[in-house]
């Protein structure tokens, strides 16, 4: 079984590159992140035609999570129980689903912004929500993992130069902690790093050719519990998703299961 996550920076966007991936990738359950449209306009049927059901939960622009399976989709769960929202509102960062044998949840983490933004605060009180909603399924027997954009590197191996990331969110020690809490649930990173070779980034900025330079940012993780790492056969990053015109910001990551 092969299961994936990927933030696509607009499904409307990368629709075509989205459909011939699921294609030549063989992916059974792929966990999506910056769908960037309203649920109405999630392309459904296109997916459907590919034989992928979709569970989805996005209101516009913004935001947007999803997981689309051919390998069965039940028990859908839209939205995180304990939600702390954000300025008055509820964003669309996660969505989970049963898919055949698996668990999962399709996350997108805040971002933070800046450290003293009300954003940051948000960001820990999310993770805090979501450790919550997670904790009973970490502990159980069936294979379990919350794939996604977690906007957290988890050392500083993880992000290009540490040194150009002094005072900035994503590497700070609340963020990290915030993390080590999520895994103490019962979870653990199932994605090895290093990988097979020297490229182990799943995020490149646009600006300031950050891909050539391979300036990136290792942030897209794979947390599962024990009955799913056990189960990892293989993983890596399909950094080639993210060359090209067209290509979203962030790369593929990609864990193969013996169950």
């Amino acid at each position: 079984m092969r299961i994936a996550t990927w933030n696509v920076n607009s499904i409307t966007a990368r629709l075509p590159r989205l459909l011939a991936w699921l294609e030549s990738s063989g992916t059974d359950v792929l966990c999506l992140q910056e769908a960037k449209v309203a649920e109405e306009n999630f392309p459904v049927e296109q997916l459907r035609e590919l034989g992928y059901e979709s569970a989805v939960h996005a209101t516009g622009r913004w935001n947007g999570v999803a997981v689309l399976s051919r390998v069965g989709l039940e028990d859908v769960v839209k939205g995180l129980p304990g939600d702390p929202g954000y300025d008055g509102a509820l964003e669309p960062r996660a969505v989970s689903a049963t898919c055949g044998p698996v668990r999962v949840w399709s996350v997108y983490v805040p971002n933070g912004r800046e450290v003293d933004h009300p954003h940051y605060a948000y960001k820990l009180r999310w993770f805090e929500a979501l450790k919550a909603a997670v904790a009973g399924d970490a502990a159980g027997s069936r294979p379990f993992a919350v794939l996604g954009d977690y906007n957290v590197a988890p050392t500083d191996d993880d992000v290009y130069d540490i040194a150009a990331f002094e005072g900035l969110t994503h590497v700070t020690g609340p963020e990290r902690a915030a993390l080590a809490a999520l895994r103490g649930t019962g979870l653990s990173d199932v994605v090895p790093r290093p990988l097979k070779y020297d490229h182990p980034f799943t995020y490149w900025d646009y600006r300031q050719l950050g891909f050539p330079k391979n300036r990136g940012m290792r942030i897209d993780l794979v947390y599962g519990n024990e009955p799913f790492a056990e189960a990892v056969s293989d993983a890596y990053v399909d950094r080639e998703e993210r060359k090209g015109k067209g290509a979203s910001d962030h790369a593929p990551v990609v864990v193969d299961l013996d169950v």
